[in-house]
């Protein structure tokens, strides 16, 4: 049971290395004239923080994802990677 545990955790760090790799190379394809295409990104997640306010303490929530074309197919690529391996 461990050894499965184990596979979901790195199959986690596959995906989000994944995206992020995928992410960066998108921001540095947009200087790129043929490239244009992987930077197209989309953000979504809270507009303006939630904002919990106890009196001692105040609290600040907030989730912001911003992915682009190149961080998707980053992290198709760590899926398949992953299974390869």
């Amino acid at each position: 049971m461990a050894t499965r545990e184990k596979n979901i955790w790195v199959l986690i760090v596959f995906i989000l290395s994944g995206l992020v790799i995928g992410g960066l190379l998108g921001k540095l394809a947009s200087s790129v004239d043929w490239l244009w295409w992987l930077s197209y990104e989309q953000q979504f997640g809270l507009e303006s923080p939630i904002v919990l306010d106890l009196s001692i303490l105040k609290l600040t929530f907030g989730l912001a994802f911003k992915i682009n074309v190149a961080s998707i197919i980053g992290m198709l690529l760590a899926i398949f990677i992953y299974r390869k391996i």
